[in-house]
């Protein structure tokens, strides 16, 4: 009985791995049925791309592609038919499509070889760098890829050193802005200033020029000095410093007193009378003594 049951039990096993056998080799050859349909469409599309039907091209493309993933001819032929329309992005979106599926090293080597020719185009060096290295290791033999690695470090190179320049005038263009700006700000300040200084000086003038206005209306002194020095100034009024007046000009007189010039006209009137009385005198005695007549009374 128990042999009925192991071998019952191994011609279950056989039957199912028949089976599954049976699946995958039905799963491979409509596999291979499709990548053949696919290739199919990709030779029509190549035809009518190489005919500049560019729309049917890429429709054709498209369905091949969508019936087989591992068609990446299909691929790699769309993304030429981009590349060589200038839509770049979509070029290196199917060349990486390309690069995942291929499954033969001369295939994945002209996908990264012509993702770095779109990196190129896009000025991205670093990236054009990098992927024609990964081109190289499929292919070491390709002189044009190795080319292009030299091209692609030398403009690499270069747009660093402009990069490096350009962040240098950069920065120098911003000391000069700072520069500029503290400069301005300091016109500005000492234009303020200026401007305090003129106003104080303009000021000052006014003040002066309003002095000087008192001056001529007799009131040159500050106000804290008016009260104490104006009586001064009333009396200096009445009685002038000898050395005030002009020489020329008669001294005025001092009140309730004789001045220098009356007293002069005084002495000089006691003086005529003196002599007047002086000359009669002298007069008299001119005459003198009356004469005895010879007659005797």
């Amino acid at each position: 009985m128990n042999k009925i049951k192991l071998m019952f039990g191994l011609l279950l096993c056989f039957g199912a791995v028949q089976a599954q056998d049976d699946i995958t080799e039905k799963a491979n050859r409509e596999a291979e049925k499709a990548l053949q349909a696919s290739k199919n469409l990709t030779f029509e599309a190549n035809e009518e791309l190489t005919s500049n039907d560019f729309v049917t091209a890429e429709a054709d493309y498209r369905k091949a592609i969508s019936k087989s993933n591992k068609n990446a001819v299909a691929r790699f032929n769309l993304g030429n038919a981009y590349y060589n329309r200038e839509s770049f992005g979509e070029a290196f979106g199917r060349y990486k499509e390309a690069s995942d599926t291929a499954e033969e090293k001369g295939e994945k080597h002209k996908a990264f070889h012509n993702m770095g020719n779109v990196f190129m185009k896009q000025k991205d060096y670093k990236q054009a760098v990098e992927a024609y290295k990964q081109a190289l290791r499929k292919n070491p033999n390709d002189d044009e890829t190795r080319y292009n690695l030299a091209l692609a470090k030398k403009m690499l190179e270069k747009q660093q050193d402009e990069q490096k320049n350009d962040q240098n005038q950069d920065n120098e263009d911003k000391k000069d802005e700072e520069n500029e700006d503290k400069d301005k700000n300091k016109d500005q300040n000492n234009e303020g200033g200026d401007n305090e200084k003129k106003d104080e000086g303009e000021q000052k003038e006014d003040e002066n020029k309003d002095k000087g206005d008192q001056g001529d209306n007799g009131e040159n002194k500050p106000e804290e000095n008016k009260e104490g020095e104006g009586d001064k100034k009333k009396e200096q009024e009445k009685k002038p410093n000898e050395g005030d007046q002009p020489n020329d000009k008669q001294q005025q007189p001092r009140p309730n007193q004789l001045s220098e010039q009356q007293i002069q006209n005084l002495l000089e009137a006691m003086q005529n009378e003196e002599k007047k009385v002086q000359e009669k005198m002298e007069a008299r005695k001119v005459r003198g003594k009356k004469v005895k007549n010879e007659k005797d009374w």
